[in-house]
């Protein structure tokens, strides 16, 4: 393992470890989570089932995190540039992948009379 492979791998991980804290606080929160950020989260009587928001919304997080680091160890055997596509492709995939999810549990989960 080169230096170059020990850096970057050290910096992904450090970029990684607060999407998947965010999940696990997501996860155990009892209060209704946001997504966006500096809007505030739904209240807690527009949500039908407010465990099971979090908890979704918490394991997107926590998928996204450990998608990224699975992208980028399954492209170092064919080298740092198809790691680095990978997990451009994770990135960008993932974050368009979680707005639609997003949408779809506050379709789901959300009343608008509450």
């Amino acid at each position: 393992m080169t230096a170059e492979t020990v850096i970057v791998s050290v910096i992904l991980l450090i970029s990684i470890a607060p999407m998947i804290i965010i999940g696990i606080s997501q996860y155990r929160s009892k209060d209704p989570v946001g997504f966006w950020s500096g809007k505030k989260p739904p209240r807690k009587e527009q949500i039908t089932d407010v465990t099971a928001y979090n908890r979704k919304h918490g394991l997107m997080w926590i998928l996204y995190g450990t998608g990224l680091m699975l992208c980028f160890v399954c492209g170092l055997p064919f080298g740092g540039f198809i790691a680095a596509y990978l997990c451009t492709a994770e990135v960008i995939g993932g974050i368009f992948m979680m707005i639609a999810y997003h949408n779809k549990l506050n379709r789901i989960y959300c009343n608008k009379e509450g």
